[in-house]
């Protein structure tokens, strides 16, 4: 985007502790935008005075917002000329809120997408742009559709912005008949729960990689399932162990949950297989 517009400023978070030893890292967008020369804020809250100010001092003519985590209030999106634009990751109406590439992988959508809105003072209500699909492969999880994802909405919103900036397209409203909610995520969301059914299991081990993260209570510590796939059997029984073909596997409603890679606690993830070997008692 610096390449064809002036880009007056960057906003982002703050610097957060990260890794084992708890550095101060700062978000990767500060430091792209360092290496460009573009003044970067860093607002606890956007709601700051200070913070504000300096938008002001900035002059946008258009604000373009991507997961930046903070709602914008409504002096923000009356600043600019142009108005505050949002780049999303769902086709909206469809998942509307915080997590929406989890919410598509946990409810088994086959096609997601990325829409260009331009904001307003709900949340993701706004009138939309552009939209573009992204199909869900069957290996996606939540870190590869996000990477996917990323990529699209760069190349959708370099091409919509300077049509939308000339008049060429207008906002079109919503239907919020079709609305969904994709609400924020708690880490006790990964807890799976296996008297569900076995596809709605292999759905929330995808949706919640990286974060929060599937997992299940085994000697009294988490094991975190990285990667799981379902076999069918009615006969299967919610929540016994067992190994199947050499894997570990779980029992749910209409099969059994396989658990092709796994992290117990304080250790490096592994495959099923590697887990099971030093996995005493696995099968009962």
């Amino acid at each position: 985007m610096a390449e064809v517009y002036q880009v007056v400023g960057v906003v982002t978070q703050p610097d957060r502790p990260a890794g084992r030893g708890k550095q101060l890292t700062p978000p990767p967008v500060k430091l792209l935008a360092q290496s460009l020369g573009i003044p970067v804020m860093q607002p606890e809250k956007l709601r700051q005075p200070e913070a504000f100010q300096q938008l002001l001092d900035w002059a946008p003519e258009v604000i373009v917002v991507a997961a930046f985590g903070q709602i914008l209030r409504q002096n923000v999106l009356d600043l600019p000329p142009y108005g505050c634009i949002n780049v999303h990751a769902s086709l909206l109406p469809r998942w509307r809120g915080a997590a929406p590439i989890q919410a598509a992988l946990l409810h088994g959508d086959e096609v997601t997408g990325v829409t260009i809105m331009k904001m307003n003072a709900g949340v993701d209500t706004g009138p939309i742009l552009s939209q573009r699909e992204v199909p869900i492969l069957p290996e996606d999880n939540a870190a590869s559709l996000s990477s996917r994802l990323a990529e699209a909405g760069a190349s959708l919103l370099m091409e919509t912005l300077p049509r939308y900036l000339s008049g060429e397209i207008q906002p079109i409203p919503q239907d919020d008949s079709k609305a969904t909610l994709a609400p924020m995520l708690k880490k006790e969301d990964g807890r799976l729960d296996l008297s569900q059914p076995v596809v709605s299991l292999v759905n929330r081990v995808r949706a919640f990689n990286p974060w929060p993260g599937a997992f299940i209570e085994w000697q009294g510590q988490p094991l975190k399932i990285l990667r799981a796939h379902g076999v069918t059997d009615d006969h299967a029984v919610p929540g016994r162990h067992c190994v199947i073909n050499g894997w570990p596997g779980l029992g749910a409603v209409g099969g059994w949950l396989i658990l092709d890679e796994v992290q117990p606690a304080s250790k490096r993830p592994m495959s099923g297989k590697q887990f099971l070997s030093g996995a005493r008692h696995w099968s009962d």
